[in-house]
């Protein structure tokens, strides 16, 4: 069953569909339509537990993840909204439960909840992604919790997300350049966007930073509303060392075991992830740091496929991964980690890739060169801002890769089975570059988020 597929089997995706046939499906910068939504619902976001609010161009989705992790280790109940999903709309919503795992949304629940935020729309001129927030906020509201993890959707200062009056926290996470038509096409005013979830004189945890520029702009944001900052590698930071994640703040420091996440970049996510929740006002243990890292949970990035329908495709013994990360800076922490990979076990690295238009793909592929034998470009099915695989693939070719267009990720995996070597390692597949194909993959696989 498709991601489409799945979506449309649930009673909250039929009603999805009679939105998206109503509202635009895009992006409209404002919150003039949301405050009036919200306000119709009674401002349910003022009802909220302590809300640690998340931003940035990458690392959103890995310390929001970390964030839960930590606080359940605590016994604490989580609300936690991320976007977008993978398979199913249900993944951007997880309830949380006392003294254990939260669970994704009921989908009866779920459905009502889009009934009564349209209802109380009235018809009105409005996104859909604004009427999913205003539903992430009327269940997070009803739902008694001990805190709520809530990921910005795009940019910051004018985000749905961002009519929160009074965050525990904000956490800004590593920014490079993405979504430039909405942001901008340099670091410096991206992050000024990304800023814009600061709360004058709230707490304020940024992540790490590659670039000094975005660095500065945070740093005197927060200054300037007279914030309490803590800054990675000044005030908290996070390394390998002898096998182990070494931990350090203010407040002392920690020999933990490394984050079950793959990646050296998944340390400062960890690190900021336990810095935001310490912000927040929750008492964090040594025991909570230790059982978090080793039980954090995301899909589809850097996901090792162990069991699935797809697997029958590929070599036998192929390790395959899957990733949608798919801007430059994505693709440097990701080819970091494949050659990290590497290091431990060689195998020849293969690439099956596809991309919206709304992406950058040379700066992604020329992370990869010197590292990946070959890039299939593949489809996204059902969408209309898929990159063609022709196109795609003179993408990587100018970005120094040999490449070739495919008609599905399937076809990608058979042509590689082709390539296999007797008596030499499997290879190492990767298949990501948006998370749109990343869903359909999982989906096709039969292992969606759960």
């Amino acid at each position: 069953m498709t991601a489409m597929d799945q979506s449309a089997a649930s009673e909250a995706g039929r009603e999805i569909d009679k939105l998206m046939g109503l509202h635009p499906k895009g992006f409209d910068l404002s919150l003039d339509r949301i405050t009036r939504l919200l306000d119709a619902l009674g401002n349910p976001q003022e009802k909220l537990p302590p809300v640690i609010h998340v931003a940035g161009t990458n690392g959103k989705g890995s310390v929001t993840a970390f964030c839960r992790a930590l606080l359940e280790a605590g016994g604490h109940s989580v609300h936690v909204h991320t976007s977008p999903h993978l398979v199913n709309w249900h993944e951007r919503y997880r309830i949380g439960v006392k003294g254990g795992r939260g669970a994704l949304v009921d989908d009866a629940v779920f459905a009502e909840a889009l009934r009564r935020v349209a209802d109380a729309n009235g018809g009105q001129k409005i996104t859909v992604f604004e009427i999913l927030t205003a539903v992430t906020f009327l269940l997070f509201s009803e739902y008694p919790a001990d805190a709520a993890v809530i990921e910005v959707g795009l940019g910051g200062r004018f985000d749905a997300t961002n009519v929160l009056p009074d965050p525990a926290v904000s956490v800004i996470m590593p920014i490079s350049l993405d979504h430039q038509p909405y942001l901008g096409d340099r670091v410096e005013l991206i992050a000024a966007e990304k800023a814009g979830i600061m709360k004058p004189g709230r707490p304020v945890v940024i992540g790490h930073q590659d670039y000094d520029s975005a660095l500065d702009v945070l740093i005197s944001t927060a200054e300037r509303l007279r914030c309490p900052t803590a800054v990675f590698g000044q005030d908290f930071s996070a390394h390998e060392e002898y096998g182990r994640l070494v931990y350090q703040d203010e407040f002392g420091l920690a020999d933990l075991p490394l984050p079950r996440l793959p990646g050296r970049h998944q340390y400062a996510n960890a690190a900021a992830a336990i810095r935001a929740v310490k912000a927040a006002g929750f008492v964090v243990t040594e025991a909570m740091m230790e059982k978090a890292l080793i039980s954090v949970e995301w899909p589809g990035r850097l996901q090792r496929l162990s069991e699935g329908d797809l697997l029958a495709h590929a070599p036998v013994g192929a390790e395959i991964w899957v990733d949608g990360g798919h801007n430059p800076g994505a693709g440097e922490v990701i080819a970091e980690a494949m050659a990290n990979f590497e290091e431990r076990q060689p195998r020849p690295l293969f690439l099956v890739i596809g991309m919206i238009n709304t992406k950058e793909p040379l700066g992604y592929f020329r992370a990869f060169a010197g590292l990946a034998e070959k890039v299939y470009c593949v489809p996204i099915r059902g969408s209309e801002a898929m990159i063609d695989p022709v196109i795609l693939a003179n993408a990587a070719y100018d970005a120094g890769l040999v490449a070739e267009p495919m008609s599905s990720v399937v076809e990608a995996l058979e042509a590689i089975t082709e390539l296999a070597v007797p008596n030499m390692p499997a290879p190492r597949i990767l298949i990501g570059g948006s998370l749109y194909l990343v869903g359909d993959v999982l989906a096709d696989n039969g292992t969606p988020p759960r």
